[in-house]
């Protein structure tokens, strides 16, 4: 039997669907004009809460902002799922910061992300929603930003299992983060930035990418000092939980101390790079009080390096402490006048103000370690005194394997013994192997360098004895047919004068106890003489310790 039912034409369906979808965008418009937004949200969240009652989920939101500043736990989960992103993720999202290296890759809007943790299913979604326009603070900036978008990622799990994501699975996640930021973290080198100067209330540091080369494998120190030195950075960043039980802030304080040109730099280098710290070079001339010394200092970040170079040279900090004076009544009536203190720069270093932050280095640097005051070199501030000496046999060896690529030569014997009797630095060995890429010719050239150092500096020596007063020297020579026991007399002014006219290593010299004053300077005497090929001193047993006989 034939069907009566007449089925509609295309034209007519879509005609319907049409009509149907303009009363619906009509009845919204009206809605969204009449009933007030309030009443909506109210509607459809209570709408949302009757679907989920019945749901054993739960959706744990984590918003890029609380209130007006950044949430640090969401730029953590940022970075955290941008390393573990799996295949199926179908859209991504790929930044590459300013003066950063390495690409950030991370989850686009409405993608999703299902993880197990301690055998428990886990959700991510990222999600993004438009909404009015507000500003809020960045991280180390006191301008404001207007922002037009809400973004939040939600955590998806069982509520049976709200403890352990709370307890565990979100710290796991902090630490994780952690671990993958240090890995592609781009160094940084920060100065003091000019803006500070003109009243900017925005972070006073300005900052470069780091890309310094040395490393401890190629730093011309000897192997025993380098060991020293990693064993002691590797007990540090390890021991938070000590010094919190000790009731010590988590720093470590490190004096650099020697000639010029020893690699003094070069090791803070090598230290930034070994455990990945950023570096702030301070610059204490271009600080005027205190207060702007604490201000820039509490806005270094956590595992850091804070450089002071040439400290001996930089301000006022030496071992005569000036007297308090009267501060003036207007800040900047004395211009330009450096008002930094030694007792401003302690307090930091080791005062309350030294709290303020975790896992920091601070290292001071210079060339005359005698002209620092002690209060600023005893532990819990200075906690590691490092020489750094003039080159070793040792440190040359590690310089002919960098700059040559050899570990052995028939000339290495040549050199090492020119550098028992010269003082040289690394970085003139450094220069000398530069100048030529042949090992031989490179070696040989840096022999000759050895050599003619040598003989400028006792033809020095030997000009300065020529030109030295004889009064510098008092001795007081006896004459002939003298009395057997009269004795003429040998400052201890006259003795310093000898050691300098002499090569004396401290390998030489023994210091024994006090009460054997005679006996040391019997024996330095004699020495000294025995190196200059003349007669004997004999010391009068009766005399004091600064009286000395010549016979």
């Amino acid at each position: 039997m034939p069907s009566n039912i007449q089925i509609p034409s295309t034209k007519a369906i879509i005609s319907a669907a049409a009509s149907v979808t303009a009363t619906a965008m009509l009845i919204r418009s009206f809605a969204n004009d009449i009933i007030p937004q309030e009443f909506r949200h109210f509607f459809f969240t209570k709408v949302h809460q009757l679907f989920t009652a019945f749901s054993n989920e739960v959706i744990l939101a984590i918003d890029e902002f609380d209130g007006l500043g950044q949430n640090q736990l969401f730029k953590a989960v940022e970075v955290y799922l941008g390393s573990i992103l799996s295949p199926s993720t179908k859209r991504l999202r790929a930044t590459l910061p300013q003066k950063e290296k390495k690409i950030n890759v991370c989850m686009e809007s409405n993608e999703e992300l299902t993880q197990r943790f301690n055998g428990i299913q886990l959700k991510w979604r990222m999600v993004r929603e438009q909404i009015q326009p507000r500003y809020v603070t960045m991280p180390g900036d006191y301008n404001s930003t207007m922002i037009s978008e809400h973004r939040y990622y939600e955590l998806i799990f069982h509520k049976k299992h709200k403890e352990m994501v709370i307890g565990e699975y979100l710290p796991y996640v902090l630490e994780r983060s952690k671990a993958v930021e240090v890995e592609k973290k781009t160094l940084k080198l920060f100065m003091l930035g000019n803006d500070r100067m003109m009243g900017h209330r925005g972070n006073p540091w300005q900052s470069v990418n780091l890309d310094h080369p040395a490393t401890f494998d190629t730093l011309a120190m000897d192997t025993d000092d380098k060991k020293m030195v990693i064993n002691d950075l590797e007990n540090f960043v390890r021991r938070k939980e000590l010094y919190r039980k000790v009731g010590k802030a988590w720093k470590r304080g490190y004096l650099l101390f020697g000639p010029p040109g020893t690699g003094k730099s070069s090791l803070i280098a090598a230290i930034a790079n070994y455990l990945k710290f950023d570096i702030y070079d301070l610059e204490l001339t271009d600080i005027r009080t205190n207060s702007d010394l604490r201000r820039y200092l509490i806005s270094t970040a956590n595992q850091s390096i804070l450089v002071v170079e040439d400290i001996d040279c930089s301000i006022e900090l030496t071992n005569n402490r000036p007297k308090a004076s009267r501060a003036p009544m207007h800040p900047h009536q004395y211009g330009q006048e450096n008002r930094v203190t030694l007792s401003g720069l302690l307090n930091f270093i080791d005062g309350l103000w030294s709290s303020c932050g975790d896992e920091r280095i601070i290292v001071f640097t210079t060339n005359h370690k005698d002209k620092l005051d002690p209060a600023l070199l005893r532990p819990g501030r200075m906690d590691v005194h490092i020489y750094m000496s003039y080159c070793t046999p040792c440190g040359f060896k590690l310089l002919a394997s960098n700059y040559l690529g050899i570990t052995d030569h028939p000339l290495f014997l040549v050199v090492e013994q020119l550098m028992k009797v010269t003082k040289v630095t690394p970085a003139e060995v450094g220069e000398q192997l530069l100048k030529n890429g042949e090992p031989e010719t490179a070696l040989k050239g840096l022999i000759e360098f050895l050599e003619e150092k040598r003989k400028n500096v006792e033809f020095e020596n030997h000009k300065s004895n020529q030109q030295a007063p004889e009064a510098a020297v008092p001795l007081e020579l006896e004459e002939e047919g003298g009395n057997e026991g009269e004795a003429n007399v040998i400052s201890l002014e006259a003795i310093k004068d000898l050691v300098k006219m002499n090569k004396v290593s401290s390998d030489e010299v023994q210091v024994i106890k006090k009460d054997e004053a005679d006996i040391i300077l019997r024996g330095l005497i004699q020495l000294l003489l025995e190196k200059k090929e003349t007669q004997v001193l004999k010391i009068d047993s009766g005399s004091s310790a600064e009286k000395l006989s010549l016979t």
